[in-house]
């Protein structure tokens, strides 16, 4: 929020939309750097005590279905997530206020919030998948940091809706405050959808079918 705040007041003359352009400053950095990178973080963390002292077998012979570890370590995430959004939403209204800002705090911004956090939820179902596969809590961390960058120059070629870590640039309007049409409304939900159930269905499949290393 620092690093956006001070290149909005150093590009005033510029940046002259007030939320608008604070929005582009602060959510580049958040929003396309950051905060996958958090979400990678929480999904390592999530499965490193399982990675330790063979916790893992542990958990697998719990007498609670294998369906419900995956699904309970997403919606952590989802939570450790929307406390997130939350708190960066504070800090933007802070940070406008602190600049002087004087126009009407932006409605769309509720809507890039709650999209941001849709596509965290399908990020999140691919780094619970890596998490469980690699034991190494860097290893996840690292390739969400390279998946985001890859994201970056697949939303520069307009193909940001087939991959789950552009979706949270399009979501979060972090390049572009445009609104979505219905149809890439619909697409960006239903892609969202797909990448969440088909990581879900994978994890789970893996902790059904594989064996794990303890």
């Amino acid at each position: 929020m620092l690093i956006g705040c001070a290149n909005y007041v150093f590009n005033r003359g510029i940046l002259q939309n007030e939320w608008y352009s604070l929005w582009t400053q602060v959510g580049l950095f958040y929003g396309e750097f950051f905060f996958p990178v958090l979400i990678g973080i929480c999904c390592a963390f999530l499965c490193r005590f399982e990675h330790i002292n063979q916790n893992w077998n542990s958990i697998l012979t719990a007498p609670v279905p294998i369906r419900d570890v995956f699904l309970a370590k997403l919606m952590m995430v989802g939570l450790l997530s929307a406390v997130t959004q939350a708190f960066f939403l504070s800090l933007y209204f802070i940070a406008g206020k602190w600049v002087g800002l004087i126009s009407p705090f932006p409605s769309e911004t509720l809507g890039w919030i709650f999209r941001g956090w849709v596509a965290s939820l399908a990020i999140g179902g691919v780094q619970l998948w890596l998490s469980m596969r690699i034991r190494s809590f860097a290893v996840p961390v690292g390739v969400s940091i390279c998946a985001t960058l890859i994201g970056l120059g697949l939303y520069v070629n307009h193909l940001g809706m087939f991959y789950p870590y552009s979706l949270l640039t399009i979501g979060m309007g972090v390049l572009s405050q445009d609104s979505l049409a219905m149809m890439e409304h619909v697409l960006f939900y239903g892609m969202s959808g797909l990448f969440i159930i088909l990581f879900c269905i994978s994890g789970i499949r893996r902790l059904k079918k594989t064996d794990i290393v303890a």
